[in-house]
């Protein structure tokens, strides 16, 4: 088995992405898109004109350069980043930065964890030759078609802005304009290593996504889907996000548990299984229940009464909020809490909900009981809407709009007001107009998650005066906790990350073994099996079995079809005839010793001599045969001939040779 790291990954908007060699099979585990990578554009610009103005300088000055002239451009962008220094042009989309070196028509597989996870694959479905086949839950799949299709949407305003682009390379890939952008643009461009400027690409379309979802399998926690017979793959909540999930993935010789990312903890998405983690009795369940920390959930809800105190605060003072989150389950936290603050605060501020997919969002997670925590569950039970935001939404307090030019929107709109709106880079989507709107007003509040340089996020809306509250949320288990967790699993092998290296700590009390790979590293896991398991379809007793006097084994011989089914193989015996009985030969196992060989002869009345070369084995020989008749035994290390005119006496040896050797 190998492990190939393409990315490590940064927090929860761009997972890791890994190759996984198994069984023969290459595995593509996530497919991710660097969507911070969006900041060295500039949004949609209010002004053309001024953008015309700024390209015609640069086009002039851009034809009067020279080496000297390079140079103290350069110098002049290292100065302090500015909304001009962006890229002003329809943007490309930065995928994993080692994906596009690997031919995809050798994938075998994708399998994906959670809808950030999957924000890359219309870029690999579209590439012709692709044929692997895709694993992902239900839930995943649905809130991801919706996000892959709310980036087109969204993306869609800078295509309206600047035109449709030519085939081939866009103006800004060019060298030398890429030469000339800032430090800290061109290592996002280029990468700390300068090799990802091709993991650049336009974004796909509507049609492309629509492709993409016809061509994704989708399973149910703990369904399992059989690939080719040999790999069996399922999935398991990991509590991270509604329809994320950890893999199990097993073969014939290996069982791989791919953890990514966990939170055994979660008051949205259904709990961790934690049938999937241990051994399945009380003591495992009882121990992964004590990884439970009731003071980070608490810490958690916390966070969420500090956003909304926050949000409250700023509307008693006149200002607007507005909260760019993507985590669905955050958001819909948020509703609840944010609803009951404002109740209580006997403020009468609007909610608004400003996205092409709100409302078929929003409807989806109220359908969806079994993907969702037994908190949730039991309110469907009760006969309760599972979220608050159902009544909310017929009481008028929240307003869900697709756009920030809808004439409903436009017509009822009222400020202050708080409102949840797309996208989280801060550079496409209803956010870019509202902090147009609200970015000089102290009074006002904006919201954001870790994730993104908020410096670099807010360059194009300096100054800014309103306020900047930037949460960071659990994203998975701590690493302080992974040490007790694997003491649960009790793998025999562990294979993690380098930077996780002084979390896992090798000692006389650790039963297994502990790997670490580096990005761009392919790391070969050593097999712990040096034998199969085969069921056979037929009772045991039916066949002959012969005990092995060297190495106490029994041993038999059978003829059939050997199949792969379920990552198990299973032998099918042959029908076999009288005359195909007859017909079958005896194999035997080693080499006859020729000493025991020529005694046993002379027993029946054979007699012979013995010729051995210096310096070849006791067993490795030639024996002639001299009565009744003339006849050879030849002796080699892998193989004995037996030569006679006779067939009698060819027999009478065979018989001989069968007698002191184990055969079945």
């Amino acid at each position: 088995m190998k492990l190939t790291c393409l990315s490590k990954g940064d927090g929860f908007h761009f997972p890791p992405c890994h190759i996984l060699i198994i069984c023969g099979f290459r595995i593509l585990l996530e497919c991710p898109v660097d969507l911070s990578a969006l900041t060295i554009f500039s949004p949609v610009p209010s002004d053309f004109h001024t953008v015309l103005d700024e390209e015609n300088s640069d086009h002039a000055a851009q034809d009067s350069l020279n080496a000297e002239t390079v140079c103290w451009k350069r110098q002049k962008a290292e100065k302090p980043l500015e909304a001009k220094n962006l890229i002003y042009a329809e943007p490309w989309y930065k995928t994993v930065k080692n994906l596009h070196l690997w031919n995809v028509s050798f994938i075998d597989i994708v399998v994906i964890s959670s809808p950030m996870g999957m924000l890359g694959l219309p870029f690999l479905t579209r590439v012709t030759g692709f044929s692997a086949k895709i694993y992902v839950t239900e839930a995943t799949a649905r809130l991801g078609q919706l996000m892959m299709e709310d980036l087109v949407s969204m993306h869609m305003e800078f295509r309206q802005f600047y035109g449709f682009e030519e085939s081939g390379f866009p103006q800004w890939m060019d060298r030398k304009e890429l030469e000339l952008l800032p430090s800290a643009l061109r290592e996002i461009v280029f990468g700390k290593d300068g090799e990802e400027l091709g993991s650049w690409m336009p974004l796909y379309s509507a049609a492309d996504v629509e492709d993409c979802m016809g061509k994704v399998q989708t399973l149910r926690f703990g369904e399992e889907a059989c690939y080719n017979g040999t790999l069996t793959m399922k999935a398991f909540s990991s509590g991270l996000e509604i329809g994320a999930c950890n893999w199990t993935i097993n073969g014939p010789r290996r069982n791989f548990l791919s953890m990514e990312r966990e939170n055994v903890h979660s008051s949205t998405p259904l709990t961790t299984d934690s049938s999937n983690l241990g051994d399945g009795n009380s003591n495992s369940e009882e121990f992964i229940k004590s990884l439970l920390n009731i003071d980070e959930s608490l810490e958690e809800m916390e966070k969420l009464a500090f956003v909304c105190s926050c949000a409250v605060d700023s509307v008693k003072g006149g200002g607007s909020v507005l909260i760019s989150i993507n985590r669905i389950g955050l958001v819909l936290q948020l509703l609840e809490q944010m609803s009951i603050f404002l109740e209580s605060s006997t403020l009468k501020v609007p909610i608004y909900i400003i996205s092409s997919i709100g409302e078929e969002l929003l409807s989806f997670t109220n359908i969806i009981p079994e993907w969702l925590c037994e908190h949730r569950q039991q309110k469907l039970f009760s006969g309760e809407p599972l979220f608050a935001h159902v009544e909310l939404i017929k009481e008028g307090k929240i307003h869900l709009h697709p756009a920030v030019h809808s004439p409903i929107l436009l017509s009822n709109w009222q400020e202050p007001c708080i409102v949840f709106a797309p996208h989280w880079t801060l550079r496409l989507g209803p956010v870019v107009h509202l902090l147009r709107r609200w970015c000089g007003d102290q009074r006002s509040l904006l919201v954001l998650e870790s994730g993104v340089d908020a410096d670099m996020a807010l360059l194009p809306f300096k100054p800014v005066a309103m306020k900047i509250l930037q949460c960071s949320f659990l994203s998975g288990i701590k690493s302080q906790k992974i040490q007790p967790l694997l003491k649960i699993l009790q793998p025999k092998l562990v294979v993690l990350p380098e930077y996780l290296r002084q979390e896992v700590t090798c000692s006389s009390t650790i039963l297994f073994s502990v790997f670490h790979f580096s990005d761009k590293e392919t790391l070969r896991i050593p097999s712990l099996k040096d034998s199969s398991e085969v069921e056979i379809a037929t009772k045991a007793s039916q066949l002959k079995w012969r005990k092995l006097k060297k190495k106490g084994m029994k041993i038999t011989r059978l003829e059939g079809e050997l199949l792969m089914n379920q990552s198990r193989y299973l032998l099918f015996p042959a029908k076999m005839t009288t005359s195909s009985k007859q017909r079958t030969s005896l194999l035997h196992m080693g080499s006859p010793n020729l000493e025991r060989l020529l005694t046993m002869l002379s027993n029946m009345n054979v007699s012979g001599s013995l010729e051995q070369r210096m310096g070849e084995s006791d067993n490795v020989g030639v024996i002639h045969v001299h009565d009744p008749y003339k006849a050879l035994i030849e002796v080699g290390a892998t193989s004995t001939v037996i030569t006679s005119a006779d067939e009698k006496l060819a027999g009478l040896i065979f018989k001989a040779i069968d007698s002191i050797m184990e055969g079945i």
